[in-house]
């Protein structure tokens, strides 16, 4: 057995309180084997000084839209998509995806994040780039029937199943994989009746967009006389391993049926706030009982993918939304991006604790901002930010060191997203 010692950092614990620690560390297992004072350690990682906290889990995104930050901004959701995203998307090769993704990849490591779910298209590419990289990552293919006729609109679903069925345990484990039929309102009725009890046969996971926006709730409302969760409930994608995306506009009918059915929802704050979506009623979520996670949404609407601003966001937009200062709190965002976070999409992360899997992030503290310390959790909610991590470790293995990425060769990553990203516009611009 080959094991790393994280050495003389203060550690974030499950309960959010932070001690004096080391982090003893599996390297073959991937797990975490002790959390004290450690005097062993095949290799070591120095935190003296800094904050050792658990990776940080992006629970929801599209990660390989890297391509396409800010090529379209400033506009509603629905105009967004079918005026400026979905043309673009449709000229999308897998090498495109491939490109986004490692750059997204890179963006997340820098920052901390240890593990993401991704939902997209040409998904063998972006399993390719989470199995060269080391990260960890929910994957499945977004399936979209609107505007496609039969044949086409069930190869979609198809597609979405069979690509989860094969990768699911891939990378050395380190690939999960879920059903993820897109939205609501992008997806007919006959399909989530044909295909759904396939993927819960197969013991799949369910993950797609609901109640994002006014204009996605109001029309399943009109045609279906229930509230968009009770319907999803009818075609049987609630369940324990299921959860939504966004969750925006919810009432409390819907948190008590999402509590009941254990069903979790994953905020996207900044994209809500970017799209004027709305605020979603985050605290009231809370209070029901309902697991809450958190996710950057693709990198088009955010605009980047750092789970520290998404924490801010999401604890000063849940104050707004519930008019309350104390609404969302800093404990409560931070366990969101971790533990919410890893219990939504199903992986044994997001806390430091003997027999968890050894996913970190430590934080390097010497920064005027960061200074005083009187309230470490507070910082991480409300001033750290991406650049102030100082190494991220992924299933016991080291992915950066000392800020130096060691998995993706920096320059290159960003040179191959610029030339694809031109190339991809202009394709799409022609």
């Amino acid at each position: 057995m080959t094991t790393l010692r994280i050495a003389d950092g203060q550690v974030l614990r499950p309960d959010m309180t932070i001690e004096r620690a080391d982090v003893l560390v599996d390297q073959d297992a991937g797990t975490i084997l002790d959390v004290g004072d450690v005097d062993e350690g095949d290799v070591g990682l120095d935190a003296e000084g800094d904050l050792v906290i658990p990776g940080l889990v992006n629970a929801h995104t599209h990660v390989a839209m890297t391509l396409l930050r800010g090529y379209a901004d400033d506009k509603p959701l629905d105009a967004w998509l079918q005026e400026d995203i979905w043309p673009v998307e449709a000229e999308l090769t897998a090498e495109d995806v491939r490109v986004g993704t490692r750059l997204g990849v890179l963006e997340m490591i820098r920052s901390g994040t240890t593990c993401f779910a991704d939902m997209y298209f040409d998904m063998p590419a972006v399993a390719e780039v989470v199995e060269e990289t080391g990260m960890r990552a929910m994957l499945g293919y977004g399936a979209i029937t609107v505007g496609q006729d039969d044949e086409a609109a069930r190869q979609e679903l198809q597609d979405s199943l069979a690509f989860a069925k094969e990768y699911d345990g891939a990378a050395d484990g380190r690939i999960s994989t879920a059903f993820k039929p897109h939205s609501l309102t992008t997806v007919g009725e006959e399909y989530y009746r044909e295909f759904v009890p396939e993927a819960n046969e197969a013991g799949l996971p369910i993950h797609f967009h609901a109640n994002e926006t006014e204009g996605e709730v109001d029309p399943l409302v009109d045609e279906h006389g229930e509230r968009p969760l009770e319907y999803a409930d009818d075609v049987g994608l609630l369940g324990e391993d299921s959860f939504i995306a966004h969750g925006v506009h919810t009432d409390a009918t819907e948190h008590e049926l999402l509590a009941e059915r254990g069903t979790a929802v994953v905020h996207c704050p900044a994209s809500n706030m970017k799209l004027a979506s709305g605020m979603a009623p985050v605290q009231d979520m809370l209070d029901a009982g309902v697991t809450v996670g958190l996710g950057t949404d693709g990198a088009a609407s955010n605009n980047d993918l750092s789970m520290f601003d998404e924490m801010r966001d999401a604890a000063m937009l849940g104050k707004l939304a519930a008019d309350d200062a104390s609404a969302v709190d800093a404990p409560t965002v931070v366990e969101m991006a971790t533990q919410g976070s890893a219990a939504a999409i199903g992986v044994d992360s997001g806390r430091i604790e003997p027999g968890a899997n050894a996913d970190l992030a430590v934080i390097d503290l010497d920064e005027p901002r960061l200074t005083p310390g009187h309230d470490l959790v507070s910082h991480l909610a409300y001033a750290v930010t991406g650049s102030d991590v100082r190494h991220t470790v992924c299933d016991g293995q080291v992915l950066m060191r000392d800020r130096t990425v060691l998995t993706l060769d920096e320059q290159q990553v960003v040179q191959d997203a610029t030339e694809h990203a031109r190339a991809l516009v202009d394709r799409a611009e022609e």
